[in-house]
This record gives structure tokens, C-alpha cells and sequence, in this order.
């Protein structure tokens, strides 16, 4: 049987004979799953275009996973409204833009596919269908084009110049390259010029800004759904002023900012101004389109028509915003149904089983039935009576039943709790699709469908059942990102790349000032380029680009006293830290060699069989993800017991780690225990789990609270039998009462949370057994650098594609923004947390949000609610069965809530940066825009300490910023749990990365068997002069702080391999390098030899140098008094103690920088380096 035959055969004739008639269809009993599968039939009753049009974005999302789930094979879009309330002050994401004017561009052109929408994005009038037209054209290889005419053009096409490409709507003019990110594009292009020519199109990776490969080429939209040029400009004028009569135009900040030619943040809602005429977005459809509505579409669009009004009434008045009427900005009720009587179309109900829905609305009837109460909950075997005499009534009555689950791991779960006497009945047969089970005969089966509900269909004999009529909630469904392919700079390099005047610095030698920008100055007729540090007295220090190592952002207390330049004073503190470190590194290298004498287990890997279970992860993983993955699976391999700390954001891919850490393990025959702090954070690991491990032989179980005594201790039994070979549960692992039959690995998630004994007991365990623990807490990669492998550390730094950062607002208090928040989430399908961390008053601020928005359902949950009631409530918010947690701080390390994409933080100035960091990290996890409000009292009331969190918690966006930009508290406290809370004090002495270099550098003398001295320890790098210009000129990248970046990145360089690699990116990114840059490049490049040889500086000019050598320097002195004593023209001669000169003869052709460079590889060849 086929679906469609399926669909047809549950309508009557009379609804069948009425669609050929009169092209218009109403059917109700159609519940949310086999609304999906019926419109897999209705695509074939066109092969047209389809337009599904829901009441709110919830359903439209849930839908379009349905549909994709069924028509795998078919283009399914989502044109998305502006994710703003009506009259808003916000604009929308630029990605939603993107999105939205792509399919505003491919819509009048569609011959096929499926476009799912809203009633919210249906209502705005928009631009005429000829402007995204005439706004539209594409770039080709060979074209003649005039790069400044063009920057004008894509300037006046809504496009924004920037320095550097990140997303859609952006471009970057460099020379003769033009980096372009268009509307509607994946991915961002790079177009070389020669002379007027387009020389090639290239794709290039927005985060690494290299090429990928070369295209013919680029189709371009307008980066805007209205026209900046100058007749846009003048049209919204003109009709502006003709709108609000008698205004004081000054006033007007909206009129003011496009007279300009700046977008104001809302300015969506003044659209009609810039055009003569506007389209509805249903002129976008062509003639082939038909429409499918879901549910009630026109309450939907009444409801939406009474919010705008309302919302109208607020801003009246206001000149900051003043509101157009209603009707010009939005189609009215009549004006929305009158466009859909314009198509051939379907109306499908989700709940229309109301005995007179067919009397009353004189819809024709199919006999599709809803799916009655036989949920059950498996601990007890009562409960289970009505679901059993459900499936026995309707298979004695010919039914056949399919159970349908959201995942291989969840089928394996419902497989396991489904009442034994069904099974032995009917069996439970799997079906690898709908279509699988239509063609089988088997009474009762189970397969893999995204199905939000179940429901029986009488004609067939069929009923269809899932998670939520099983189980009584509805089951979510994780969200696996996918990820970019490249990865992150490291942290040491982005260390600088975004910093701003003002803020603290740390420099090796001179100690803590302030990074006041960098200068160009002009030095004996050689330009140079300088970073300045203000120290204490407003002394000013400017620091050559060639020794910015020597510089690193300070991470340590928010207000650290500045260094006083010439006393002792950084000294003394620096030779305290010394100390301090040595003896760290001390500990650490015994540490390591205490590890390296126990013999533990060498597991043996299949890799055919790791390949298999790792292509169940269905996505590429980034490099720093594989490393982590290669290093954890090679540390298996050896005998000595592992113990590695995985470190990266929530949903960065810890999870995939440590899965097939433990498939290697289970695979082996050994048990793996999984740790986690909460009975919630265990259930949720039990699923993932699940799922990957399903159709393996490898046995997942879960001891959780949640679970009856007897459950728990038939479970503890099978683990000593040695039949569990993975189990998941919180502390209670780690109790000695648990005796694991032959236990490989101990995986803990969050080792900082748990207390003291249970840390004792990890420590214990440490010896025996591998240990893989994953962490959110920033571990900085400078600090992996200086442990080497002392404890193996690993960092998952790459944010997932499409994850949005969160949009941070810092404002007063007020109850029209607080409701307007929460109506923007909750009009999207979201949830919302709201953070009021007073136990005292909590119940109290509920009742007021209630009375606030009636609309929303609300949960409350704080640290003094008992622990069962406590996760009840969390479980609930989860499982979507409320949309608004009032809550305290108990959120901070709470579930991954896909859906809750706003936060809301009462008094957020009580709160720390670190905490402020993490709590507002509980949204952004989707491709959703996410918000952060932090509420505080008038700003004169603010604390100046509270002031700069608050300033740095809203400019922290940037994804991963925990890790990328390393906040100050969190750095040390990543340290602290590495190295010991007792290092936290040096560490703020010196700041972190000045801490992490020092370690290093002990580190590294006590391994080559000797102490440390403080020059070692203190970066004793080699100094050049050679008396060229050396710098990033503006003419070539203008920008300071993609120079900064850039510099910092040259000065980290420490192999041939990776200057190439950077050069390229110059040449790829900005053009040829200009001579002063190759100067750059090559100098840095030898300070790297020079110091390695243990030179301290060179001076030299084009007749010669200068070499100081320090004391311990790696040269061979037979070589140096055989160089003196056999060059002919005295070329070398010895000029001090540990300096020798170097002259060059007039008739040198060799440059300055050439004979430099072949005399150091000289000697490099003699000198202990080639030993």
C-alpha cells in the first residue's frame, strides 16, 4: 500500500467527488503526524509548488521536521517572520534577512518543493515583487567592472563595509579584493581583480578567511528588503513626513538615521515608506503554487490583528518610534482571507475532533479517530492494563498498530519497557520506514519517525502511535549541531585580536599597564610600528611590533594596580612567581612519572568496528574535535592509566568523545562508568548513550533516584555480573558498595561540581583506571602548551554552524520590556527563563509575571525546593510542559532546553562575570536569535565594579567567548581546577598568560634535568634590529585590530611551516605582501633560530652586526674560535665577553637579511640543537 492510497482510502466519496469540483478542500480529523502524511499524498495531487501556512511558529517548525522526515528527497524552506513583536524596536537577525529574501527571490520562480510559513510572516506588507528583481544580479569571471563603482553599488544595494567578512550582507575591500558575504549565499566569496577585470571567484571559510575553491560565478541579492540608493532614501522621506503631519522632524531619530543613510533598529516597521506601492507576500506565489493552511489560520491572523493594535496604542505618542496605522503595515483579516481564496487549497485541523465541527463549520469529514489516554509509566506493571487492552481490542478488530520513535535509541528504549505479554503475543518487528510497515503484515511494530502524535485511521485498520500517547509527554528530540570545518584561532593568538584601548595588558619585562593603540613612528629614517602601554604616573612605553610576545592580555582581578616603570617592584613579584611555579612543575612532573609506572590496561582498538560506530555521528567533525578524539582513543591503546580533561562550550561536541572513548572500552570487554552531577543531567546522558550504542551488542543501563529500589538493585547486581557494560549515574557510582565486575573507564561530566569525598574517591581511582573528564569550564590552550602531557588536556573550541550569539541588553527594570521579551520568545514556539535569585520573594515575582502575561505557563525553581521536586520542575520546563521558569541561580549548571532561547536576569549587577557568563550560556543553543536581559537598578546606583561586568558581559558575544576571549575569573578558575586553588594568588600577581608561559618554560628545564633560573622561566627571546622597515602597513590592512591580530600571530609562529601558512592567508586575504611585511615575516622568522641558539640580540645595519650571546647559549665554541681564526677579512671578530661582530665587504650582493639568515643556519649546524 502506498501513502497516498492510504490517505484517499480515509476519505469518504463525497469529500473525494467535492475536491474535483469546486478546487477548495476543508477536511478535519487530521492530527499533527498524519498532517504530514497527508501532505506526502496532496504533493501528488499537484506537482506544484505548496505554500503550508500554520497559526505560529511552533507548528510550522514541528512540521517541517515531520516533512523532512517523510520527503527526504524534497526541497522543504521555512520563510520565517522578522522574530519580532509588531511596532517593534528590534530589527531581525541578519541570517532570518538572509533567509527570508532568498526565498522572497526563488518564490516567483518555484515549479516544485514545499515552503513552510506563518500567519506572523504572512501580514506584513512588504516590498513590491519587482524590487528583490531589479535589486538582484551576479558577478561572473571575465566581467569589466570598476572596483570603486562597485563598492558604491553594493553600498547602495543595503551591503555594510567591513574590514572583515563574517555574515551575510557584509563586504571587504582590500586592494584589488573584494570579499563578499551575498544574501540568500552559505558561504562568502572572494573576487580578485586584475586591473578592471574579475580575475576569479573564489569560496572562501569565514573563520579562518582562506580560499576554499574557485567558482565561475556569484549570484547577488539586495542585502535589504528596502532600497537604500538615493531615491529609497528620498521616497521614505517624502512619505514620512506626509505620514506624520506637523511633526517636529529633528525629533524623529527613525527619519533622521535614513536621511543619513543608517538603518535604525525596527525600521521593518516602516517598510511601506520607501516604496510608492507594497505586495502582500502572497503576489510572490506564482500561478503553480497551491496552499495548505494548518489549523485555525484565521483566529491566528484575528489574534495577530489585535496584538498589533494594541501594541499601536502603546507606542502613540512616542516620537522616538511613532507607529503608521495598522492597515498600512499589515493586511487586515479580510484582506489575508481574500488572498488565500485566490488559490487551490487544503485546510487541515490538528484537534478538530468536536462532534459538530462538521455541522457547524460544514467541513467535509474524514474518519481519521484520536489516539484515547493509554499512556503508562513502565515501574509500574498496573498501569500498563488500558494500553494492553487498547492494542488486544484493535488487533482482535484487524487493526495493525506501528509504534514510531524519534530515534534508534529511543525505539531500543520503548522495545524495553513495552509489557512483556504484547510482545509475546504479537512480537514488535521493526520497520525501516512508514512505507515498510504499510507493505508488511505484522500486527504490531516499531520504527523511527519524527511524529508528534498518533492517530487511528478505521478505514485502513491501521492506527499509528508515538512517544507522546505512550509515555504521556512529549519526548525531545536532541538537537546535534553540525559543525564549521575549521578551526578557531588559538586562544594565545586571539588573545589581542579584539582588544581595546584602555584595557589592562601584561609585559614580560615591565609588568601590568594599560594598551593605549598602536603608533606608527618614524626611527633614524626607518618607519616602524609600536604598541603603547600606559603604566603607573601616566608613563607611556612603546613596544616594537617584533616584541609583541613579550605582550599578553592580563587576565586576572578586574582592577589590578598598574606597574611603576623603574623600580623592583614587578620584579621581586615575578621571581615570587618563579618560585611558586617551579614548584608546580615539580609536582607535576612527579605526578607524570608516578602515572608512567603503573601498568593499567592497553586496550586493543578494531578500528573497523570505531569507524562503523563513528559514522553514526552523522556530522564532520572539526580538527580540534578529532584531536581530542585520536588523543583520547591512542591514550586507551597505552598501558599507563589515562587521565584526560576535555574542555569546550555546551554543545561543542564533549559528548561524541567520550562515546567513542567508551565504544573502545566496551568493544574490549571492559565496563565503563559515566559520572554526572545530577539525576536529570544522568537521564539525559542515559539517552545519548542510547541512542549511539543502539543496534550494538554494548548494554547501556542507568541507576538513577528515578528508578524503584528494586530497579536499582537488580541493576547493581548486573553491573558486579559484569552484564552492564556502560552504566550512567550520579555519586552513588563511586560508592564502595558498587563492585564493578572488570571496570576500564570512568568518564565524570563536570568533575567542579561534585564534593569533596567524591573528588577524594576520583583521586583514588585515578591509578587504577583510564579517567576521561569533560568540563564547560575554560581551560585557555596556553595552559595545555605548558603542562605537556603532564595531564593530558584537550580543547574543543569550534562553535557549531548557525548558532547564533546571544543578544546582550543591559537596561533598567521595567514591565513593558519584560513582557515584550517574553511575548517575542513565546510567539516563536520558545521558552523563557527568568532569573530572580531572592528565594525570600521568588513566589511573589511569579505571581506578578502571571498577571503580566496571562499567556504564559509558569514553572518556579530554586535551590530550596527539595531535590525531587527540584528535577520535577526542571523535567517539566524540559519536556515543554511550561514556557516561563522564574527560577535563582540554581539554573546556572542546569539541561541543555534547546527551546529556551531568552533569559531575563533580575539585578544582575549582584551578579559575578564568570557567573553572569555561564547563567546567560543556558540560551543560544539552537539556530534561533537568542536574548539576555539583565536587569539593573538606574545606573547611577551602580557600583563601579558592577559597571565594568556588565560592560564586559554585553561586548563578550562572540560564541565560545569562555574560551576565544578567555574572561578574567574564568581563567582562573579553569587553572584552580587544574593546578590547585592554591596557584590562584600567583596567578592574579602575574596574570594568566604570563603564569601559563612561566610554567612552560619550568616545566621544560626540569624535563632537559636542570632548575629553572629566572631568565629561563621569564621568556628570554632573542632581540633584532636590523635597522628595516618592519610592519603591517595601513595602506595594505587598515584596520588596527586586524593588524594587532595579525602581529600577534606572526610573533607565535615557531616553524617554517606555519610562516608559510600565514603568509598565504596575507596574500590570499589582502594581496601581495608589501616589502616592509616581508621584512616582517623573515626577522620573526629568524628571532625563532636566533632564540633556540640562546642569542639574547642583534643589532646590525647593512655593513654589518652585532650578536650577543647569553650565557648558556647553545653554539659550539670550538666553531665560534675556529670562525674567528679562519676569516680572511676579518669578518668575525669577538667584541666583549659574549659578543661577537659580523662585518659584511662592500662588495657583498647578499642582502643584510640573507647573510643573516645563512649565518645563523651555521650555527645551527653546530651547536647542540642537531644533537
Amino acid at each position: 500500500m502506498q501513502l497516498k492510497d492510504l490517505i484517499k482510502g480515509g476519505i469518504n466519496a463525497t469529500f473525494s467527488n467535492t475536491v474535483k469540483s469546486i478546487g477548495n478542500l476543508n477536511s478535519t480529523g487530521l492530527t499533527g503526524a498524519i498532517a504530514a502524511i497527508y501532505e506526502q499524498a496532496t504533493h501528488d495531487f499537484t506537482s506544484c509548488p505548496i505554500l503550508v501556512i500554520c497559526a505560529d511558529s511552533f507548528d510550522a517548525q514541528s512540521l517541517r521536521t515531520n516533512l523532512k522526515a517523510l520527503l527526504p528527497k524534497t526541497d522543504i524552506e521555512y520563510f520565517s517572520d522578522w522574530e519580532t513583536l509588531p511596532y517593534d524596536t528590534l530589527s531581525p537577525h541578519q541570517d532570518i534577512v538572509s533567509s527570508r529574501i532568498k526565498l522572497l527571490a526563488a518564490m516567483p520562480e518555484m515549479s516544485d518543493g514545499i515552503v513552510i510559513t506563518t500567519v506572523q510572516a504572512l501580514m506584513p506588507r512588504i516590498a513590491p515583487v519587482s524590487f528583490i528583481k531589479k535589486q538582484s544580479f551576479s558577478i561572473k569571471v571575465g566581467d569589466k567592472r570598476d572596483i570603486t563603482m562597485m563598492k558604491k553599488d553594493l553600498i547602495t544595494h543595503g551591503y555594510l563595509l567591513v574590514e572583515q567578512v563574517l555574515s551575510p550582507g557584509e563586504f571587504a575591500v582590500r586592494g584589488s579584493i573584494v570579499d563578499i558575504y551575498p544574501m540568500g549565499s552559505k558561504t562568502p566569496y572572494r573576487i580578485d581583480f586584475f586591473d578592471d577585470e574579475v580575475d576569479s571567484l573564489r569560496i572562501f571559510d569565514v573563520d579562518s578567511q582562506r580560499s576554499l575553491e574557485k567558482i565561475n560565478s556569484v549570484s547577488m541579492l539586495p542585502a535589504h528588503e528596502f532600497p537604500l540608493d538615493e531615491s529609497g532614501i528620498s521616497l521614505f522621506r517624502s512619505n514620512y513626513r506626509d505620514a506624520f503631519v506637523g511633526a517636529n522632524l529633528t525629533n524623529h531619530p527613525i527619519y533622521q538615521a535614513i536621511s543619513k543613510g543608517a538603518i535604525p533598529a525596527g525600521i521593518e516597521y516602516y517598510l511601506p515608506l520607501f516604496f510608492s506601492e507594497v505586495d502582500p507576500v502572497f503576489n510572490y506565489l506564482n500561478e503553480k503554487f497551491k496552499i495548505i493552511t494548518v489549523d485555525d489560520v484565521t483566529k491566528a491572523c484575528d489574534d495577530f490583528d489585535v496584538d498589533v493594535h494594541k501594541r499601536a496604542l502603546e507606542y502613540a505618542g512616542n516620537s522616538d518610534h511613532p507607529t503608521l496605522p495598522a492597515q498600512k503595515v499589515f493586511l487586515t483579516p479580510k484582506e489575508f482571507t481574500d488572498n488565500l481564496k485566490k488559490f487551490e487549497r487544503i485546510s487541515l485541523y490538528k484537534n478538530p475532533f468536536a462532534e459538530d465541527s462538521v455541522s457547524k463549520r460544514g467541513f467535509y469529514n474524514t474518519d481519521f479517530e484520536k489516539v484515547p489516554e493509554i499512556a503508562f509509566n513502565h515501574q509500574e506493571k498496573e498501569s500498563s492494563r488500558v494500553f494492553v487492552a487498547f492494542t488486544d481490542e484493535k488487533i482482535s478488530h484487524g487493526y495493525r498498530i506501528l509504534i514510531c520513535a524519534l530515534s534508534e535509541g529511543r525505539r531500543q528504549s520503548l522495545r524495553e519497557i513495552m509489557p512483556q505479554v504484547l510482545v509475546d503475543k504479537f512480537g514488535m518487528k521493526a520497520a525501516s520506514s512508514f512505507e515498510d510497515f504499510l507493505n508488511e503484515k505484522a500486527p504490531l511494530m516499531m520504527t523511527i519517525a519524527p511524529f508528534d502524535e498518533g492517530i487511528i485511521l478505521p478505514s485502513s485498520k491501521l492506527c499509528v502511535l508515538t512517544e507522546s500517547e505512550l509515555l504521556g509527554f512529549k519526548v525531545v528530540k536532541q538537537r546535534r549541531a553540525s559543525y564549521k570545518s575549521q578551526l578557531s584561532q588559538d586562544t594565545i593568538i586571539r588573545n589581542l585580536s579584539s582588544l581595546k584601548e584602555g584595557q589592562v595588558v601584561v609585559h614580560i619585562d615591565h609588568g601590568i599597564g594599560r594598551y593605549r593603540g598602536l603608533k606608527i613612528l618614524d626611527i633614524g629614517g626607518i618607519k616602524g610600528e609600536f604598541l603603547t602601554i600606559e603604566y603607573q604616573n601616566g608613563d607611556m612605553l612603546n613596544i616594537p611590533i617584533t616584541a609583541l610576545s613579550k605582550v599578553a592580555r592580563y587576565s586576572g582581578s578586574e582592577n589590578p594596580p598598574l606597574s611603576r616603570l623603574g623600580n623592583d617592584t614587578w620584579s621581586k613579584k615575578k621571581a615570587k612567581a618563579v618560585q611558586k611555579v617551579t614548584d608546580v612543575a615539580a609536582q607535576l612532573l612527579d605526578l607524570y612519572a608516578r602515572r608512567e609506572a603503573v601498568a593499567g590496561t592497553a586496550f586493543k582498538v578494531d578500528e573497523k568496528a570505531l569507524d562503523e560506530f563513528a559514522s553514526g555521528f552523522g556530522y564532520q567533525e572539526t580538527p580540534d574535535q578529532m584531536a581530542a578524539i585520536n588523543n583520547t582513543i591512542n591514550d586507551l591503546s597505552k598501558e599507563q592509566p589515562m587521565d584526560r580533561l576535555v574542555c569546550g562550550d555546551v554543545g561543542f561536541g564533549k559528548t561524541e568523545v567520550a562515546l567513542r572513548a567508551a565504544f573502545v572500552v566496551s568493544s574490549a570487554g571492559s565496563q565503563v562508568a559515566v559520572l554526572v552531577p545530577t539525576t536529570i543531567l544522568a537521564e539525559q546522558h542515559y539517552q545519548n548513550f542510547k541512542d549511539r550504542f543502539a543496534g550494538t551488542a554494548i548494554n547501556v543501563e542507568l541507576l538513577s533516584r528515578f528508578k524503584t529500589v528494586k530497579q536499582q538493585n537488580e541493576v547493581i547486581k548486573e553491573i558486579e555480573k559484569g552484564s552492564v557494560d556502560i552504566i550512567i549515574g550520579t555519586h552513588k557510582l563511586l560508592s564502595k558498595d558498587i563492585k564493578f565486575k572488570k571496570l576500564g573507564l570512568i568518564i565524570v561530566d563536570e568533575e567542579h561540581r561534585f564534593g569533596v569525598k567524591q573528588k577524594e574517591r576520583l583521586k583514588e581511582i585515578r591509578a587504577q583506571v583510564d579517567l576521561l573528564t569533560l568540563t564547560a569550564t575554560p581551560i585557555p590552550r596556553t595552559l595545555n602548551m605548558a603542562m605537556e602531557g603532564m595531564r593530558e588536556l584537550s580543547i574543543i573550541a569550534t562553535p557549531p554552524e548557525h548558532r547564533l550569539a546571544v543578544k546582550t541588553f543591559v537596561t533598567e527594570k521595567s514591565d513593558s520590556l519584560t513582557r515584550e521579551a517574553i511575548m517575542r520568545e513565546l510567539r516563536r514556539g520558545g521558552q523563557v527563563y527568568y532569573l530572580h535569585n531572592d528565594v525570600a520573594t521568588i513566589n511573589q515575582r511569579a505571581e506578578q509575571l502571571a498577571k503580566l502575561v496571562p499567556e504564559a505557563k509558569i514553572g518556579i525553581g530554586h535551590g530550596q525546593l527539595n531535590e525531587r521536586d527540584l528535577q520535577k520542575v526542571m523535567r517539566d520546563f524540559y519536556h515543554q510542559r511550561f514556557n516561563l521558569l522564574v527560577c535563582s541561580t540554581i539554573v546556572e549548571n542546569g539541561l541543555d532546553v534547546p527551546t529556551a532561547n531568552t533569559i531575563i536576569i533580575d539585578r544582575a549587577d549582584l551578579l559575578g562575570l564568570a557567573q553572569l557568563h555561564q547563567i546567560r550560556g543556558r540560551v543560544g543553543r539552537s539556530h534561533h536569535q537568542a536574548y539576555a536581559y539583565l536587569f539593573t537598578p538606574p545606573k547611577q546606583l551602580l557600583s563601579k565594579d558592577a559597571k565594568l561586568r556588565l560592560d564586559a558581559i554585553s561586548s563578550l558575544e562572540e560564541l565560545g567567548a569562555g574560551f576565544v576571549l578567555a574572561t578574567h575569573d574564568m581563567e582562573i578558575r579553569g587553572a584552580g581546577e587544574l593546578l590547585g586553588e592554591e596557584q590562584s594568588g600567583q596567578i592574579e600577581s602575574v596574570g594568566f598568560s604570563l603564569y601559563s608561559e612561566m610554567l612552560e618554560a619550568a616545566v621544560k628545564s626540569l624535563k632537559e634535568g636542570h632548575e629553572p633560573s629566572l631568565a629561563e622561566i621569564t621568556l628570554n627571546e632573542c632581540e633584532i634590529d636590523l635597522h628595516l622597515p618592519c610592519l603591517l602597513p595601513t595602506d595594505y590592512i587598515a584596520d588596527v585590530n586586524t593588524r594587532l591580530s595579525l602581529y600577534k600571530r606572526i610573533s607565535s609562529c615557531k616553524t617554517p611551516d606555519q610562516f608559510e601558512d600565514l603568509k598565504v592567508e596575507l596574500i590570499d586575504r589582502f594581496g601581495f605582501l608589501p616589502d616592509a611585511t616581508k621584512n616582517l615575516f623573515e626577522i620573526s622568522s629568524l628571532k625563532v633560530l636566533a632564540t633556540e641558539l640562546g642569542i639574547k640580540r642583534i643589532n646590525g645595519d647593512a655593513k654589518g652586526g652585532i650578536i650577543e650571546l647569553n650565557q648558556n647559549h647553545k653554539i659550539s665554541n670550538e666553531y665560534l674560535i675556529r670562525l674567528m681564526t679562519t676569516c680572511k677579512h676579518n669578518e668575525y671578530r669577538i667584541t666583549g665577553p659574549s659578543s661577537l661582530r659580523y662585518n659584511v665587504p662592500e662588495s657583498e650582493s647578499r642582502s643584510r637579511l640573507e647573510i643573516l639568515k645563512q649565518l645563523l643556519q651555521a650555527f645551527a649546524a653546530n651547536s647542540s640543537l642537531t644533537k
